[in-house]
């Protein structure tokens, strides 16, 4: 640079050195500072505490919840499971790889859960800390223009100003408010109940995942099915299916036992449109505990019977036909209730028997039951009520392998006919088996008899024990109360300004809301009012 040059740079005054003058920037693009490990990791707490963060989780948690509700859960229906990968295979195979089987255990359901968890305890402790510094601070002072605020309302007053203050406080005080006051005003302040209830409510959210967890981890959740006449002894061997938690040992499990008595059903029979249709269900139990005496007691749809800490839900119903299947030589081989699904509302049924020993070969049997049985014009057989008025059970028989010897577990109510011959009903030489209740008949090639001893009915029983239940419907009620605080109670502040006239007293009264408060111009000329009214009796 010439000696010229330099001088003139000397000259002009300082200037950026990305001015539209200058030569070049010494760096292009814009300058922003580094954030950093930790700064990134700061921003990212502040994300996933805010407020916006912790509402959006709590919707996705309530959408995730969806499925659970859409498809069937294997820790509630495994049976339904099973029927639904028959029914969709291709949809199963998707669903089952998402874990929408197992949704409130699933990894991305657990992910929601989690999140909301910490984003609720970030959300709720600088709050807390915050609301705890205001119930601490005083009131603040008087704006110096209350005409500028909501409200604003002037009244005139004989008297001095100190007398208009101290009454002011008094007035202040009965309505709720928390006064402070100043020299020539009052600065009152009410409604902290509403920040209160907001932090009680989101405290009382994280109770309740924290509750929800502890009894998901320590509880569990079985299925079993009860004919009438037989009994259950609340074990983990004794369930049809059992879903335990994480943490769940068998020492959880309440000692008892239930046996069904009866199962008594009311159908309606008065209205012709609704004919046939259930109107109750009543289980009548008789449940023993350890060490007590037993006591007879009912189960009914949304009315569960609580032993010791564990909820039994009625489900379900049916009918259990009892089949007493003999050899040859009149040999009982067989004889028990049989689960029959339903498989419409007037309860025809489906069920499968299965024989492994006892007889000659193995043999498959696939029954119908009709409760009321009529027969249709095309020659099948079909049901009109639901009620055991002319029930009609009838059989198909097969032969062979039924795969029980394998080692490979098998659907206990499905009768897998690859590689069996049938050797009774539509597809052989002999007529489909039919019984009614107490008859007696051959099974073919000499296999033995068969005879439908009893159709008692069935209760699906669900048992559920969790021990953070009370916890959940204690955090449940604080968060419901917490919310009707923060959404009713206002936060207001008011204030009250005397002034010496050559008239008397000028008093001002003004007021702000936190958040919006339509009833606020009112409270003012309530206060207002009540106010000059003090003064006046005073006098």
């Amino acid at each position: 640079m010439s000696s010229r040059q330099s001088s003139e740079s000397a000259s002009e005054p300082l200037r950026p050195s990305d001015h539209v003058d200058s030569a070049a920037p010494a760096k292009p693009g814009l300058n922003e500072p580094k954030l950093g490990v930790v700064g990134w990791l700061r921003f990212a707490w502040r994300q996933l505490t805010s407020m916006r963060t912790a509402l959006v989780l709590l919707l996705l948690l309530a959408v995730a919840a969806i499925p659970g509700s859409l498809v069937p859960q294997v820790t509630s229906d495994p049976n339904g499971v099973i029927q639904y990968q028959a029914d969709n295979p291709e949809a199963f195979a998707v669903l089952d790889a998402l874990g929408v089987f197992s949704t409130y255990s699933s990894v991305w359901f657990s992910a929601i859960y989690l999140l909301l968890f910490v984003s609720l305890i970030g959300c709720v402790i600088p709050r807390a800390k915050h609301h705890w510094s205001a119930l601490r601070a005083r009131p603040p002072r008087t704006p110096a223009r209350l005409n500028r605020l909501e409200g604003h309302t002037t009244r005139q007053a004989d008297g001095s100003i100190a007398d208009a203050l101290a009454a002011g406080e008094q007035v202040l005080r009965k309505q709720g408010y928390r006064v402070e006051r100043y020299a020539d005003s009052i600065s009152a302040e009410r409604g902290y109940w509403r920040e209160t209830g907001n932090l009680i409510f989101h405290g009382a959210l994280v109770g309740v995942l924290v509750a929800v967890g502890i009894g998901g981890g320590f509880g569990y959740t079985g299925q079993r099915i009860i004919a009438e006449g037989y009994s259950f002894s609340n074990s983990r061997a004794a369930y049809d299916s059992f879903s335990p938690g994480r943490f769940f040992t068998d020492a959880a499990i309440a000692p008892f036992s239930i046996a069904l008595d009866s199962f008594d059903v009311i159908y309606e029979e008065q209205n012709i449109d609704a004919y046939g249709q259930p109107l109750d269900f009543t289980a009548n139990v008789t449940v023993t505990e350890r060490g007590q005496e037993p006591f007879q007691t009912t189960i009914k749809v949304n009315e569960p019977l609580t032993v010791d800490g564990t909820q039994v839900y009625l489900l379900g119903n049916g009918i259990a036909p009892v089949l007493t299947i003999r050899d040859p030589d009149g040999t009982v081989v067989f004889s028990q209730p049989t689960l029959f699904q339903p498989q419409d509302a007037n309860l025809t049924s489906i069920g499968v028997v299965k024989i492994p020993d006892g007889l000659a070969e193995q043999v498959g049997l696939r029954g119908f039951l009709y409760p009321t049985a009529t027969q249709l014009d095309t020659g099948a057989y079909t049901s009109v009520h639901p009620e055991l008025r002319a029930p009609l059970l009838t059989l198909e028989v097969y032969t062979g392998d039924l795969g029980l010897d394998s080692g490979v577990a098998t659907n206990a109510y499905v009768l897998n006919t690859d590689g069996l011959t049938q050797v009774a009903g539509r597809e052989s030489d002999e007529p489909t088996i039919m019984l009614t209740p107490g008859e007696t008949a051959d099974l073919p090639n000499g296999l033995g008899t068969i005879e439908l001893t009893a159709l008692p009915r069935f209760a699906a029983l669900d048992i559920h024990a969790d021990p953070s239940q009370g916890w959940v419907l204690l955090f449940a009620s604080l968060s419901v109360a917490g919310l009707l605080t923060s959404l009713f109670i206002p936060r207001r502040r008011v204030w009250i300004k005397a002034q010496a006239t050559d008239d008397g007293l000028e008093l001002e009264y003004a007021g702000l809301a936190r958040g919006e408060d339509p009833r606020l111009p009112a409270a003012i000329a309530s206060l207002a009012d009540a106010h000059t009214g003090a003064l006046a009796s005073s006098r």
